[in-house]
């Protein structure tokens, strides 16, 4: 009995020293959690400087003259487009350009038969003499029978009757004459000259084809190429910016053909009267020089609407990173990458605009960040997309 006794004993001493020794474990962890010096912020920061420091690219942002602007769509339209067509109707006897060949205002391009209208000429130059030595008689039968008339020698009858000839004559001089200038126009219809420069296009026809007014295809297209329209759609929101830059005279354009790297540029001139309610854009046309006859009209061309110029921090696009609380970078301080939010105000050419959180100068990070985090070590090396 005993015995039992004192194996019970045994029993509930060992399990009263294993609870204790628990519990004081227990104890021990929570209080280091808490006050210890390898609390959990500690450790981190302890691992962190541990750490190897990683080597990325970088690059500084730099406070620089950008444009302020907006990328459209356009098309090249020409100031003035001529069908050119006969007046009269005639035989074709001359086509005097090369096809698609430049022509100034004046220049001959197709001669029409003419020998009708030379007789028509010829003919009516002949009654119109005729009607002139007929108006020279009655004239002078008139001043014989006035002074006849004061010598009581004819009857005032005799004065009247000549003067009606000389207004019948005179009336047939008249339209002689006009029947004559009206010949010698359609002449000069026979002779078809370029109304505009610019550049034409094919002869539809030919020498020998017979051309006639009523055709409704032209004989031949001229195009006005240098300057030139180039017309595009503004939305309404960048209506005021534009209006105002018209009114500062710092709206101009460039356009830029798909594929050529040349750039053509020039003045807005025009803005349309109203805003088209189904597209929510109101039309916009801008004169450019065209002189080296970059742009082609009828091609559609990519539009660089400027409305001023302005100073602003700019870093590489590539440098710009997206997280949920907005977009920032990674900024060198200490040898440590910090996170910077920034606000971005545009992107022009692989650069992003800093519109706020950059003041210019920083060192930040254009390649690498995948494996930064805040506050990580790092070796930066030179980008070759720096500023």
């Amino acid at each position: 009995m005993t015995r039992r006794i004192l194996l019970i004993g045994v029993v509930l001493t060992l399990a009263l020293g294993g609870g204790y020794a628990a519990l004081r474990g227990v104890g021990v962890d929570l209080w280091s959690q808490f006050t210890g010096p390898q609390s959990a912020a500690a450790q981190s920061k302890t691992k962190g400087k541990g750490k190897a420091a990683v080597s990325v690219d970088v690059a500084r942002a730099v406070k620089k003259t950008v444009p302020v602007r907006i990328d459209l769509l356009g098309n090249v339209t020409p100031i003035a487009a001529v069908a050119v067509k006969p007046r009269i109707d005639s035989e074709i006897t001359g086509v005097h350009f090369r096809d698609g060949a430049i022509v100034r205002r004046g220049d001959m391009l197709f001669t029409l038969d003419n020998r009708a209208i030379d007789a028509q000429i010829r003919q009516t130059e002949g009654t119109l003499s005729g009607a002139r030595a007929q108006l020279d008689q009655a004239l002078r039968d008139v001043e014989r029978y006035d002074a006849l008339v004061a010598k009581n020698a004819t009857t005032v009858v005799t004065l009247n009757n000549a003067k009606t000839q000389v207004n019948i004559f005179t009336a047939a001089v008249e339209s002689n004459t006009a029947q004559l200038e009206l010949l010698r126009v359609q002449r000069d219809y026979t002779f078809i000259r370029a109304p505009i420069t610019g550049r034409v296009s094919m002869a539809n026809v030919k020498v020998g084809n017979f051309a006639r007014q009523a055709d409704p295809i032209p004989l031949a297209t001229i195009i006005q190429v240098a300057p030139v329209y180039v017309t595009f759609a503004l939305p309404q929101r960048n209506l005021p910016e534009l209006r105002q830059a018209i009114g500062n005279e710092t709206a101009t354009i460039q356009a830029i053909v798909p594929g050529d790297g040349r750039k053509a540029s020039g003045q807005v001139t025009m803005v349309e009267n109203t805003v088209d309610a189904a597209t929510g854009t109101v039309p916009v046309r801008a004169t450019i020089p065209n002189v080296d006859e970059l742009l082609w009209p009828g091609t559609l061309v990519q539009v660089r609407l400027i409305f001023r110029e302005e100073e602003a921090v700019v870093v590489p696009s590539t440098a710009v990173q997206v997280a949920q609380t907005g977009p920032f970078v990674f900024v060198i301080r200490n040898g440590a990458a910090t996170v910077q939010p920034i606000k971005i105000a545009r992107v022009l050419d692989g650069e992003t605009v800093i519109e706020s959180g950059l003041e210019g100068g920083e060192i930040i990070v254009t390649e690498g960040q995948l494996r930064l985090t805040n506050g990580s070590r790092v070796l930066p090396r030179e980008s070759s997309t720096g500023s």
